[in-house]
């Protein structure tokens, strides 16, 4: 049985992912800050035994390191870190009274909660068949595409978390580890907003797809959920 293991699966994007790969049959490991308020994801578990919660927050090294040492042995095809905040949705800084404070939190959890959790588990990886590490990115973490104001701390945030992991792809391909970073859209979440065109089910179904036709050639790059390719 192939294993997954998810950070922030307790709503959004990273319930879906859970669920969806539960019900294909893989083993899901579904981790975020606080299982027992984790009340769907609680009721997914109920319903597909494959999959186990575990708590993890991805800024707590000490947290990390423990789950890592908790599943030794266990091996993981799919390291999926999917946990990140956006604090500007709900109050868009202003030149002059930007939120340093905030800006640090946002950094600590979307690039080095993703790269804490990555190093934490290689070894998990690399004994796996599928051996790949997937990132959930976001669009706005290309300088390319910045052509408006606003969003300091969440685009620079995945723009360093893009370089980190165009980095690890280089470090790890000698070991078959491959990197891939993923858009996942505009998706109808807490975090997108009920706005937002597409649905949690369509969104993980297209970026599924696009890790069903990796290989290591594709290592570090990045793709948008219909598998398009995102400049940097």
């Amino acid at each position: 049985m192939p294993s997954i293991l998810i950070t922030g699966a307790n709503r959004g994007l990273g319930l879906e992912w859970a669920r969806q790969y539960a019900e294909t049959g893989w083993r899901v490991l579904a981790t975020c800050r606080q299982p027992e308020a984790a009340h769907e994801l609680q009721a997914l578990a109920r319903r597909l035994p494959e999959l186990s919660l575990h708590r993890l927050d991805v800024t707590d090294a000490a947290q990390v390191r423990s789950l890592a040492g908790a599943l030794r042995g266990v091996a993981l095809d799919i390291l999926l870190n999917n946990a990140g905040i956006y604090l500007e949705k709900y109050a868009e800084p202003v030149l002059g009274l930007l939120d340093y404070d905030g800006w640090a939190r946002t950094c600590a959890v979307n690039t080095l909660g993703a790269v804490r959790v990555t190093e934490a588990f290689l070894d998990h990886v690399a004994r796996s068949e599928w051996r790949l590490v997937v990132t959930i990115g976001s669009h706005m973490g290309s300088i390319t595409d910045i052509a408006a104001p606003g969003s300091y701390y969440y685009r620079s945030s995945k723009a360093a978390l893009n370089a980190a992991m165009k980095g690890l792809a280089q470090a790890l391909r000698p070991r078959g580890i491959g990197v891939l970073i993923l858009h996942p859209g505009w998706v109808r979440t807490r975090m997108g907003g009920p706005n937002a065109p597409l649905l949690p089910e369509e969104s993980v179904l297209g970026m599924r797809a696009s890790i069903e036709r990796f290989t290591l050639a594709d290592t570090g790059r990045f793709f948008r959920y219909d598998g398009t390719e995102i400049p940097w």
